[in-house]
């Protein structure tokens, strides 16, 4: 069975980057990921869905989240969000677990294993996954 790796409109106010761009939508379903997304959510950061070539679209966000293995994201979603992953799912974004005790207790709670990119150490070797100095541009 594959992996399924969601991406969900992102809810911070004034935020128009996506998490998952077209370009890298194919590579996942090159690798036989299924991929999964909110209707919309990649509009802010001006890629309508008809770019998400072989993406499944959907408007349940509730139920997408239930069901990513891997939730991939730019600002975390709500904490009550975070809580209601499937157990063991992974969440990979700007995760600011240092910015809110209760969105690491959503984590554990739901069994989830986060992986905040602003945490990735800054080396040379890391340069390719450095979001910090990415989005600095």
């Amino acid at each position: 069975m594959p992996v399924t790796v969601a991406f969900v409109a992102e809810t911070a106010p004034g935020e128009k980057r996506a998490a998952l761009t077209p370009e890298t939508c194919k590579k996942l379903l090159a690798n036989q990921a299924r991929v999964v997304l909110e209707r919309g959510a990649g509009v802010p950061a001006g890629f309508p869905d008809s770019q998400y070539a072989g993406a499944e679209f959907v408007d349940d966000r509730a139920a997408l989240l239930a069901s990513a293995d891997v939730l991939v994201c730019v600002q975390p979603p709500a904490n009550a969000e975070l809580a209601a992953l499937k157990p063991g799912a992974i969440v990979i974004g700007l995760l600011a677990p240092h910015a809110d005790a209760a969105r690491v207790e959503a984590l554990v709670a739901g069994k989830a294993t986060a992986f905040p990119l602003e945490k990735l150490p800054r080396t040379t070797r890391a340069q390719a996954m450095d979001v910090l100095s990415s989005q600095a541009g």
